[in-house]
């Protein structure tokens, strides 16, 4: 059975990623699977919309934010289902069977699912960071953006969709959909491990952390993201 995916990558300034972001949705196509992939972008000055298009991808342009992005990507779609996934991140092997698995199980018409997370870097530090991040999920529901998020779009609809959030979207989300109906899928995603490398491995989760706290008490997200781009 042949499944639609609307995916939707927002961007800002993502040339030196993007090409590989969707080049890696290829397995999809081999493995039987329709997408149609929406970059929505939020004023990039560099090569972004000129890679995009040649990749084949639609552009929707919007004002910056992720959380507007990810909302206005979205909407410019119609089918059934919806990946959302960063520009900086790459579907790992296996990504296309762990998502048709997902989508055959009528159970989860409404629940969502989310990848393991690696980064694209050999340092054993980025080993920590990855089972530290797999603990939260595990121990807290608690799955980022950069871990891709695939849903079906009238379960997204019926939660609201993406708040227009600058910073934390992913978070607001992934709690109006709620624990018990979040589900690691088998196969993983790669991120870019460049912030992880500018900032360090200890100090930038602590800083991802404290954003996160702050976030949950309630402080406005304008002051939450000046702590986080730091």
């Amino acid at each position: 059975m042949t499944t639609t995916i609307d995916v939707v990558v927002p961007t800002l300034n993502a040339a030196p990623g993007l090409a590989r972001t969707i080049a890696a949705l290829g397995d999809g196509r081999d493995h039987g699977l329709v997408l149609s992939v929406t970059v929505c972008d939020g004023g990039s000055r560099d090569d972004t919309l000129a890679i995009a298009r040649a990749a084949g991808a639609a552009v929707v342009a919007t004002a910056p934010g992720r959380g507007r992005q990810l909302a206005a990507g979205a909407a410019a779609g119609s089918a059934p289902w919806l990946l959302f996934l960063h520009a900086d991140t790459t579907l790992g092997a296996g990504w296309a069977n762990a998502a048709r698995c997902f989508m055959a199980e009528a159970t989860n018409a409404a629940r969502a699912g989310y990848f393991r997370l690696q980064f694209d870097s050999p340092d054993p530090r980025a080993r920590r960071v990855e089972r530290l991040v797999a603990w939260r999920c595990r121990t807290f529901g608690l799955p980022y953006g950069d871990q891709g998020l695939l849903m079906a779009r009238a379960f997204y609809q019926r939660l609201g969709g993406f708040h227009l959030l600058p910073l934390m979207e992913d978070v607001n989300l992934v709690r109006r959909i709620g624990r018990p109906n979040l589900v690691p899928l088998d196969a993983d995603v790669v991120a870019s491990a460049r912030r992880y490398e500018r900032d360090g491995w200890l100090l930038r989760p602590l800083r991802n952390l404290s954003c996160l706290a702050l976030f949950s008490a309630g402080v406005p997200v304008s002051v939450v993201r000046r702590l986080y781009d730091g």
